[in-house]
């Protein structure tokens, strides 16, 4: 893993942290930086800043690059990342996508992904996102809504600030929580042992909140309704297994017994609803995506083994 290392001069004195790396060529744009940061790969003096964070002259930043390039030429073109288009007008898009589709470029992968499917359509947001309000982890499916605007790209992600765009999942987890109805009120981050990972143990910690409704209690496993009032990466698997009920088959937060058990090849997490209002007409907009057919034929095992309460 290569080493940037550069000091503040005058010049950089003020600016945002994330946009003084981004403007070096070794990383190439503000949304690789930001990721960089967000991996807790980078320091300022020894200590690990927000993206925002001010440069003051005479502060020293270290960066740990990628270990891949930053840009791999492909044998061939990829092909279009697959989606359903649900809703579309010249505002905005409501997208289905399904498990196993990255949403944007990053960490290694160039090609193939969602907002390269959108291009020309979609607009909005830094960089390599355009047009991208908010993602789902490439192994979950389901509903998200992609911007064809700058102003309107800058409205919806207000709008989600303001937890005025409702997003809910349906989630099988291990075991049965003992409340029906509960609300997971902890803050994560990226793990201080595995970097790769999001949890509760962590150094730089940041406000998270997921509710949670049993809709159905089976043998050894429980279906879920969840809803997110913020929306952390990693946010509902990390919270769930905090209070020892992983996502089923979600091989990274503990979930690999049942996932193996219920013939599962990712987490049985899936964005089933989402409501909003229109940032142009006011119009009220709600979506909904059923159960892909893994998923459904995962739940239909679960029943399978003894039942539902």
């Amino acid at each position: 893993m290569s080493r940037l290392e550069l000091t503040a001069g005058h010049d950089e004195a003020g600016a945002r942290l994330d946009g003084v790396l981004g403007a070096r060529p070794e990383i190439g744009s503000r949304a690789a930086a930001q990721r960089l940061i967000e991996a807790g790969r980078v320091t300022v003096d020894g200590r690990g800043r927000q993206k925002g964070h001010r440069l003051g002259v005479g502060e020293r930043v270290t960066a740990e690059l990628e270990e891949t390039p930053r840009e791999a030429p492909a044998a061939e073109p990829a092909a279009p990342a697959s989606h359903a288009v649900v809703f579309e007008d010249e505002h905005l898009i409501v997208v289905d996508k399904p498990a196993g589709v990255v949403v944007h470029p990053g960490h290694g992968r160039h090609h193939g992904t969602l907002a390269q499917a959108l291009a020309g359509r979609a607009a909005g947001g830094p960089d390599e996102r355009a047009g991208i309000v908010h993602r789902l982890d490439r192994d979950t499916s389901g509903l998200l809504v992609v911007a064809k605007s700058d102003r309107l790209h800058a409205r919806l992600s207000d709008a989600l600030l303001r937890r005025a765009v409702r997003r809910e999942y349906v989630a099988l987890v291990e075991g049965a929580p003992d409340a029906r109805t509960a609300t997971i009120d902890a803050p994560v981050g990226r793990d201080r042992v595995d970097r790769t990972l999001v949890s509760t143990a962590t150094d730089r910690p940041r406000s998270a909140r997921t509710h949670f409704e049993v809709r159905e209690t089976l043998a050894f496993c429980a279906l879920l309704d969840v809803s997110l009032e913020t929306g952390r990466t990693h946010q509902i698997r990390a919270h769930l297994a905090a209070i020892d009920h992983p996502v089923c088959g979600d091989a990274r937060y503990g979930g690999a017994v049942s996932g193996r058990r219920l013939g599962l090849d990712r987490q049985f997490l899936h964005a089933a609803r989402l409501s909003l209002e229109h940032p142009v007409t006011a119009e009220p907009l709600a979506f909904a995506s059923p159960l892909p057919a893994d998923l459904s034929a995962a739940l239909e095992r679960a029943r399978g083994e003894g039942g539902s309460a």
